[in-house]
């Protein structure tokens, strides 16, 4: 088990869950893993990031057809993933490499069914942010240059991609209150103010330990 605590965070799409992590992670001076883990899943498995980037939390049908045919076995890895799309590829590395991480560190990752993952971890704190879909949608006119008119239909395709990936791979509801530790509405918070209240949440829970 790690030393410390590994604090998943689940992210309405434009909530500024990427932020609040990143920030989180430089207060308790932990490691951060988002898109990072694109680039390591590449490395180890030779793929482009690119082609990897395309396929982030995104579902496919093909690993339910992998599970019933015994072509995939969890500890073991894919016998034939090559075989598999891209998505499925790079969530079982993504998989792999996040109980890597906590088998040795502490760390803040965002996404990628995390919660689900480290489920059996004792150290594990779950974090969902949330925030209303009108600032959620300035935020994805000024941090993606999404055009106005299509912000909120935009911002509601990305929660429900979401949501299906989270689902699919993990068997449980995205964004249901009793999947997390901690759930925060951003929506009149800094992302300061909302990494210190996660900060705080930790203390709190240590000091109870």
């Amino acid at each position: 088990m790690s030393r410390g605590k590994i604090i998943t965070i689940t992210r309405q799409y434009g909530s500024g869950g990427h932020d609040i992590g990143k920030l989180l992670a430089d207060k308790l001076g932990i490691k951060f893993y988002d898109k990072e883990l694109i680039t390591l899943a590449a490395k180890d498995s030779g793929v482009s990031p690119e082609v990897f980037a395309q396929a982030d939390e995104k579902m496919s049908n093909s690993l339910l057809y992998a599970l019933s045919t015994g072509l995939y076995n969890y500890g073991n890895g894919f016998s034939a993933m090559g075989d598999l799309p891209m998505n499925d590829q790079l969530y079982i590395l993504q998989h792999r490499i996040i109980k890597e991480k906590a088998e040795k560190e502490a760390f803040v990752v965002v996404g990628r069914c995390a919660d689900y993952i480290l489920r059996e971890y004792d150290n594990v704190v779950k974090v969902f942010i949330y925030a209303d879909l009108e600032v959620r949608a300035k935020r994805a006119v000024r941090r993606h240059e999404i055009e106005p008119s299509r912000a909120r239909q935009a911002v509601s395709k990305a929660d429900k991609n979401r949501a299906n990936y989270y689902s699919f791979y993990s068997g449980q509801k995205w964004g249901a209150p009793g999947n997390y530790d901690l759930c925060i509405n951003s929506t009149n918070l800094t992302t300061e103010q909302a990494a210190d209240l996660i900060a705080d949440y930790l203390k709190i829970i240590d000091n109870k330990s």
